[in-house]
């Protein structure tokens, strides 16, 4: 066999497909020197990339913001707060600190491990899989918003809810797991629309126990 027909073998991407990768690899390399510039915020909504094959979807801004005020209020002073499956809450909510309140990410994704003592690696299939430092019914509000909108998730990632709240619970899921919240949570809809920083095809709510300023 000769050499062209060695070169016929190759796949060639097209001139549109190499443009779409050369502005994709620009983006990352503006977003890693604007990490490494000074005054960069590690806690800053977007610091951490969305992956998508983990179901991975930012809130906007101002729902974090939103959703991490809720929280602050509801724990009230000195309160603890657990996030699972929601970092861009717990973002906001460092992006408080100093306030009197301590709060803890039950992530499944590592690269949230930068943030130290207060990651904690979390899966859901295994919901009581957890350290030893987090003690039954010690957080004053769990925050959740389950990776996928499936009652399985749901229902194992309520296992953990209700293993880590003294009560209060503010869930983040899809309009459709209204009747499986209420089933496995007690909780109710709120009238507060959360929003992604991408347009999602299933509509998002909130669902809480307790008298919040959601509604």
């Amino acid at each position: 066999m000769d050499d062209d027909d060695d070169d016929d073998d190759v796949p060639q991407l097209s001139s549109h497909t190499l443009a779409a990768l050369q502005e994709f690899y620009l983006e990352q390399q503006q977003r890693e020197s604007m990490k490494t510039s000074q005054g960069f915020n590690q806690y800053s909504l977007g610091s951490i990339e969305e992956d998508w094959q983990l179901s991975q979807f930012w809130y906007s801004d101002e729902t974090a913001s939103c959703l991490a005020n809720e929280a602050v209020a509801a724990a009230g002073k000195d309160g603890k707060i657990a996030c699972i499956s929601a970092p861009s809450v717990y973002q906001k909510l460092k992006e408080q600190d100093g306030k009197d309140f301590s709060v803890c990410i039950l992530e499944y994704d590592r690269r949230f491990s930068v943030y130290g003592e207060e990651f904690v690696f979390y899966d859901y299939n295994n919901p009581l899989n957890l350290p030893e430092n987090l003690l039954p019914h010690s957080f004053d509000i769990v925050i959740a918003d389950p990776p996928y909108l499936s009652e399985e998730c749901l229902q194992k990632t309520a296992e953990t809810i209700k293993y880590l709240t003294k009560g209060k619970i503010l869930l983040c899921t899809g309009a459709i797991m209204e009747e499986q919240a209420a089933k496995h949570l007690g909780v109710k809809i709120c009238k507060f629309i959360p929003r992604h920083t991408r347009n999602l095809a299933n509509e998002f709510r909130c669902y809480v126990n307790y008298a919040s300023g959601l509604d």
